[in-house]
């Protein structure tokens, strides 16, 4: 499938989860449409639509925190990607391996099975 052919939302965007290759952890959620895909692609790094400042950007262009993509996968209805990928450093801005570092508080049924 090309890029393009990708089931975007009417703002012509899609998920990307962002996946450790090696240890599965998700590292982050982010946008992309189809150009970021296609940089992403070409590059072998991760490219990103920012929603709020309205610009493209490379994970890691700045902080040398790159994720070298393994490989980008799309779900049985093209509109979302898991970017399976080989990070150079912490994926959040706030220094944390993962953007997902944080637990909602849970009922306690919920906990007890967590541990």
């Amino acid at each position: 499938m090309k890029p393009e052919e990708l089931a975007y939302d009417d703002r012509g965007l899609l998920p990307a989860v962002v996946q450790d290759a090696d240890t599965k952890q998700v590292l982050m959620l982010a946008w992309v449409d189809a150009e970021a895909v296609k940089r992403t692609l070409d590059s072998g790094t991760t490219w990103f639509w920012s929603r709020s400042r309205e610009e493209y950007w490379n994970k890691g262009a700045t902080s040398g925190n790159v994720q070298k993509v393994v490989d980008v996968l799309y779900d049985c209805d093209a509109d979302a990607l898991v970017m399976l990928v080989n990070p150079a450093g912490p994926a959040c801005h706030t220094g944390e391996v993962s953007c997902f570092y944080r637990s909602l508080d849970a009922p306690e049924a919920v906990r007890d099975e967590r541990g």
